[in-house]
Formats: C-alpha cells, structure tokens, sequence
C-alpha cells in the first residue's frame, strides 16, 4: 500500500541488507533528490510506538535526513513509501531484491541524457550540481555524445568498452574516428585502446615508426600498402598511409617473433605488444614469478671491484679544488665511462628457475628502434597447484572430498575469479575496511612472511635513494622521522599469521592506525630536488606546497653536508643572499676550509651581526632544497649547484671589494 508518511516518523531497519556505502555516491545522491525530489518510494514497515521502519531505501533516507538538518527540507516533509507486511525473512528479502535487482546506466545513454539537459539550456556546472558530479566528469560524458555515429552506437550496444570509446574521443575528426573504427572491424587481432588510439592520432606514419622499421618497406609495398613521398623526402621522413595494414603487418611479425623467442628461452607463452614498454592492463591478473639476477661470475667480481678503484681515484680529481680545468673536463668523461661499464656488470638479467619455465611467460616489446625486445620478467597465469591441474574442493568442515569430485583447473580459475570480484564489490563499498586492509599489507611487507599467500597486488616498499648506504643521521628530518618510526604501534606483529596480523591491527586505535597511514606512505617518497631533470617531481613541489614546507626549519647548510662539497663561488653567493656584498668582502680572501666553517656558523644564526642578517642567514637554504610555496619558486638548472669556474669566484670577490 503507498503511503505518504512524515519524514520525522522514518528510520532505518536493521534488516536493511545494505551495510556499507560510498561517500561520494551518498552526496551525489543527495544533490539529486535536492534538486529533483525523491524518485523512488521507500520500502517500509510498521514498526514500534508509530515508527515506520526503512527496509528498502536507507540511503535515500539518510539523504532525506541529511537535507532536513541543514534546512532543504522542512522537519514535516512527506515522503512516499510503499508499506509492506509479511515475516522477517520476507521482509529481509525485498531489501535484497530492491538493492540487488538494479543495472547502472549504460555511459552511452548518460551522455545522451547530459547533452539533451545541456540542449534545453543547463550549463554543464548546472548538470554537476544537480547529479552530485564533477563538472569533469560531465564534460567527459558530452564528449561521448560527440563521437562519431558508428562508434556511439557500439558503445550503446556493448560492442566497444568505455576506454575503447574514450580513445576514438582522442581527436574531434568524427570522420577519422569512423575511418579507423571501420578499419579495425576485420582486424584478426585484439583491439585495445592504445591500439585505436595510435590509429586515431595517426593520420599517416613516418618510415622511421617502429612499426615500419619492423615490417620493412618492401613488405608493406607487397601487402598493397601506399606511401606518399615529397621531394626532399628519404626512407625515414616518408608517409606511409594505409595505418591498419600496417598494424596488421606488425601484430604478424610480432607474434611470430614471440613464438620463435618462447622456443628460444623455454617458456610456456610469451605475449607480445606494439607498444614500448608493459602497460599495466596487460598483466592484470597475472602472478609475478620469483627470479634473481645472474650471479656475477669470479672476472666480473673483479673486473666490478677494479672499476670501483678507478671512480674513487678520478672522483678525487674532481673533489680536489687545485685540479685545472682540463683535468676536471677529463676526469668527468672517464667518469661516465667508468659508470657505463659498472652498470653493464651490475644490471645483469634475471634467471628463472627451471622447474618454473613450464608455467612461466613474458611479454614482447617493440623497441624505438623497431626491434622485437623481450621484457625479462617473468609471470604466471595460474597458481601452481599440484595434481595436473586438479583440486579436490574442501567442505566447510575442512575435510576433502573424495577425488571423484575434482573439479578442473580452467573452472576452479572462473570460480575463483567470479569469488574475487564479489569479495571486490563490498571492499569498494566499505572504504574503512580497504583503508585498513592497504596499510596492512603495506606494513606488513617488512615482515617477509614467504609462506603467507598474496592477498592482493599491492606494493609500497621503501624507496632507496640515489647513494647506496647514506643517512643523514644528524638531520632534523631524518631524527624526526626515525622518532616516528619507533613510536609506532608494533603489538600486531605478534600475530603469528597474516590474518591473525591483520585482525590484530584492525583492534589498534584510529590514532595508531592512522600514524601507520602516515609511516608507510611517507616511506615511498622517491628522492627529488627542486630543479630541472632526472631529480625534479613536480608532485613532490605540490605536495610541499599544500603542506606549506619550510625547509630551513628541517634542514640547515653545514660544512660537511654543503659548503666544503661545492665550488667556493657558491658558498660567496649565499653569504652574499644573507648580509650582501658587506659579508662577503669579509671572507673572500679566506682559505675554502676556513670559509666553509664560517658559513657554517654563520648560516646556523652563531655569530655577531645585525638582526636582519641573522635573520635572513637562519632562512637560507640552496634554491633546489626549497618546497614551491606561497612564493613559486622556479626551479634551477640542475646543474646550478655544481662547481663553478675560479673565474666566478674571483668575479663575485671583485664586487665584494
């Protein structure tokens, strides 16, 4: 019976089946009933003192209560609700069939529902408003509206997956896009969005493309493929045009060079891609087997450690201020040499076990120069589960079953995944539970419990820094941050097993926890600095900033960690920052020893002078230690801290006197 029933008079049963939500979905979900009113009736029952108990729809009552307390909502708002009676099993029943019995819009009906409300006058902020989403992902969806007929409608029909649309969406051509998705219709291999996506971009393709260096020209000429060549063009800048035969040609080469390289190195299968490296959709779901680098052998043990010799004794060339400049240029080319032939040692190749080979795979990468290169780590498909790929299944008593009901190892991976993908769907449901099950097993890596089965593919092991074995042991930071570490609750790794271990950290108080967040988080932070290069990561500069960092509280210039490790022009130039050319002319003539010591004391606040000097020394730090705050510091060569000329030195000593 449907039933108008005061807000007030509304609360949630217990036997609502749905026990976990999502933050973001709840205030979408209120946006929208703001907006619109509610659009579907509760499921409700009579219950005690004139209470009316919410068997279907707790989130739409949650948002309802949500809109009154903040005043959307009168306290006496009505609210439809359908009125149902029967036992609790019955009733525990519709609460399931309510929440259970639903299917998400298609992204293609989405967008053409967006782009009709846009077509009546609503801005794309009115449409985020109304539905609780972002203006982003609105504007996403309108661009799916902009796609071509053809490809639109495959989406509508379930033939091209949201990432397959999104990568047609690359250009606004619609009649590229319907090119390449009629091209792709008789392709014989397996489309994927990086795939339509080269195709899209790629009107025609240079003869220098990996993929032409691969198939070679007279092949492609063979299959009936055109080229366009201007006057001054040569095999390298020439157009080749026909795109899917040329993928075509290309996916045949390669698979036949991943066949020959799985008889080459013994594996089960070896995958191969058009693309330079393995994105991370192409091991989803795979296992990573164990393997260790080749031992080096007795020669390149010695060869390494006669190597190793001869980079200590031309980096103390380097490190010597009386070296010219000719010895210094020298010394750094027969650097880089030296440090090519230790990595040639060092970076030797995986071995895999042998008794692994028969299960093992790997993936076939097509390099930038066009050659088939086989990516050299190692997965599986399955586990590895004994008894030629049959497992007796185990009743809930733990006891095994006779053998005639073994079931197959191809139906025990589908069941096993269909499992997973349940156990998935509630986890994204609850984000506390996921919260904790993250920390945990990023925490509980240190333990390198081997025997413990892998619950999941997450990683977040410590990152290791450009210098092997360095600590800064004196630095404030680095103190602060070993303090925390040992204030960390520890008791949960008594827990003899993983999931002993993880119950017994759920038991830890939210402070402990949350101090855990922190630790293993922080603990991944590669090494940056503020400058242009390998070492600069503009997240990190975002990150300092939203924290408002200043480093001169964390980190002050010493003679050992700076001034005695750069050119003696540099240690001038930040004495000239803090006191101005007055402060240099003191220490310009002195020894760099003796000038690396004064800066030290000078820059750590410990010497005689005017307050604003002191001031301005105590918040000195060299420019690629700054955090980007409030003032956007750009960043620096990357070089800017290496050492200068003498001719700089003397320039600044000049201004000086």
């Amino acid at each position: 019976m449907i039933q108008s029933i005061p807000l007030k008079k509304l609360v949630p049963s217990p036997r609502n089946v749905r026990k976990s939500s999502d933050v973001l979905a709840d205030l979408q979900l209120r946006a929208d009933i703001a907006a619109r009113g509610l659009l579907q009736n509760l499921v409700v029952r009579k219950g005690k003192r004139g209470k009316f108990e919410v068997e279907a729809g707790g989130r739409r009552l949650a948002a309802l209560q949500a809109l009154a307390e903040e005043g959307t909502l009168p306290e006496s708002h009505e609210v439809t609700c359908l009125v149902i009676e029967g036992d609790e099993s019955e009733v525990r029943e519709a609460s399931l069939a309510e929440n259970f019995q639903r299917l998400a819009m298609n992204p293609a009906d989405e967008a053409q529902a967006f782009a009709s409300i846009i077509e009546a006058g609503a801005t794309t902020e009115d449409v985020a408003r109304r539905f609780g989403l972002t203006v982003r992902f609105v504007e996403g969806r309108l661009r799916l509206a902009s796609l071509a007929p053809c490809v639109f409608e495959a989406l509508a029909e379930g033939t091209i997956t949201l990432d397959m649309a999104k990568a047609y969406g690359a250009i606004s051509d619609v009649e590229r896009q319907a090119h390449v998705y009629a091209e792709l219709q008789d392709a014989w291999y397996q489309i994927t969005p990086d795939t339509i996506r080269r195709m899209v971009l790629d009107a025609t393709v240079r003869g220098s493309d990996p993929r032409a260096v691969l198939v070679g020209r007279d092949a492609y000429l063979a299959a009936g493929g055109r080229i366009e060549r201007e006057l001054f063009d040569d095999d390298a800048s020439e157009s080749w045009i026909d795109i899917a035969l040329l993928e075509d040609l290309a996916h045949k080469a390669m698979d036949e060079a991943a066949e020959k390289t799985a008889l080459e190195y013994g594996l089960a299968w070896v995958r191969p891609t058009l693309g330079n490296y393995v994105s991370h959709d192409l091991i989803e779901g795979l296992g990573r087997l164990p393997c260790e680098p080749a031992p080096m052998t007795e020669q390149e043990a010695q060869k390494l450690g006669e190597l190793e010799a001869d980079y200590d004794r031309v980096a103390a060339v380097l490190e010597d201020e009386d070296s010219d400049e000719d010895e210094v240029a020298k010394a750094e080319q027969e650097l880089v040499v030296i440090d090519r032939a230790m990595r040639a040692i060092n970076d030797r190749p995986p071995v895999l076990a042998d008794e692994l080979k028969s299960e093992a795979g790997a993936f076939l990468v097509l390099s930038r120069n066009g050659e088939p290169t086989l990516v050299q780590q190692y997965y599986t498909e399955t586990e590895v589960i004994a008894d030629e790929c049959v497992v007796e299944a185990v009743e809930e008593s733990g006891a095994a079953k006779p053998k005639g009901s073994s079931l197959s190892q191809r139906l025990l991976d589908e069941l096993a995944m269909q499992r997973r993908d349940i156990l998935a769907i509630h986890l994204a449901n609850d984000p506390a539970l996921a919260l904790d099950f993250m920390v945990f097993t990023l925490a509980d890596a240190d333990g390198h419990d081997w025997h413990a089965k892998k619950a999941s593919t997450l990683v977040g092991s410590v990152a290791s820094g450009p210098v092997t074995g360095f600590e800064a042991k004196d630095a404030p930071a680095s103190a602060a941050l070993a303090e925390f570490a040992g204030s960390l609750d520890e008791s949960w790794r008594a827990g003899e097993s993983d999931v002993e271990r993880f119950a017994r950290f759920r038991a830890l108080t939210d402070e402990a926890r949350s101090a855990w967040l922190g630790h293993v988080v922080s603990r991944a932070l590669v090494a940056s600095l503020a400058c242009e290069g390998e070492r600069s990561v503009p997240m990190h500069e975002a990150l300092g900033s939203l924290l408002e960092i200043e480093t001169a509280q964390w980190w002050r210039p010493t003679a050992n960690n700076y001034f005695d490790r750069v050119a003696k022009a540099r240690t001038l130039e930040a004495l000239d920052a803090a006191g101005g050319p007055e402060l240099v002319s003191r220490y310009a003539a002195s020894k760099k020893t003796e000038l690396a010591s004064a800066a030290e004391r000078i820059f750590s606040g410990n010497f005689i002078g005017e307050p604003e000097v002191k001031e301005r020394a105590q918040a000195w730090v060299p420019s690629i230690m700054r955090f980007a705050g409030a003032e956007q510091v750009a960043p620096v060569a990357a070089e800017g801290d290496e050492p200068v000329s003498d001719d700089a030195t003397d320039e600044i000593a000049e201004q000086a006197a």
